[in-house]
């Protein structure tokens, strides 16, 4: 059942796979089941998940272009006492996606929200970076303009623990060349296109996988993650 005891309704952030359509989780796919409408961002995307798993249900619409009004038009929805779910296009809800607003005008309304666990590109690249997982900083998406995106990556240069970005195909090389002029050659891995066909994880320096891209046509969906300050002692001292 999707309704809680002594809770009007329920708003679930539910993940969706970000690839491999297998890695949805059987509760996922109970929940979507159960709601009464999906939120998404794109309603033709998730609609061709949903019908994948032969799941019919109302599709709202709710993206970075939405504006205020619309937040608060689900969200009165929610508080009249339906039940539903958020998606990304991919991945974990709210993660370098639209939603926020959303969810704080859901709370302020007393909706409960529930988070489901589930597939996350962040999670992912960070695993099989072979860095330190002990402390990290996940920055999502610096700016498309170099002087600003240079001026982000100063801003955590001393941090000790591992850094975590998203980046677009279209920038990876300068994204590389940057944090290399900024935070030196540091260990570093560049994961792209995790759990699909072409799935390829990099390992190695700043200067050698900067190299490797500015050779390399980059495609698909990248995560970045790089050592912190001070790390290369304690990489060496793991080996």
């Amino acid at each position: 059942m999707c309704s809680n005891a002594g809770v009007k309704t329920v708003l679930y952030l539910v993940p969706t796979p970000i690839g491999n359509l297998k890695d949805i989780t059987l509760r996922a796919l109970e929940i979507l089941k159960a709601v009464d409408a999906v939120i998404c961002e794109d309603t033709r995307h998730t609609g061709r998940l949903l019908t994948h798993f032969d799941i019919h249900k109302p599709l709202l619409s709710y993206h970075d272009h939405s504006g205020p009004n619309r937040a608060v038009e689900i969200a009165s929805r929610l508080e009249a006492g339906e039940t539903m779910a958020l998606v990304s296009d991919a991945g974990t809800p709210l993660i370098s996606d639209p939603g926020f607003p959303l969810v704080r005008e859901a709370l302020r309304r007393g909706v409960k929200i529930e988070a489901l666990p589930g597939p996350s590109a962040l999670i992912c690249a960070l695993a099989s970076s072979g860095l330190a997982l002990n402390q990290f900083s996940f920055l999502g998406f610096l700016s498309n303009k170099g002087a600003q995106r240079r001026k982000a990556l100063q801003a955590v240069s001393e941090r000790e623990d591992t850094l975590v970005f998203y980046e677009s195909p279209f920038r990876i090389p300068q994204f590389l060349a940057d944090a290399l002029s900024v935070l030196g050659d540091r260990e570093a891995s560049v994961a792209r296109e995790i759990s699909k066909k072409f799935e390829e994880t990099s390992r190695g320096r700043l200067s050698e996988l900067a190299a490797k891209f500015e050779k390399q046509k980059p495609r698909g969906e990248f995560v970045i993650v790089i050592a912190g300050h001070g790390q290369k002692a304690v990489l060496e001292g793991a080996q």
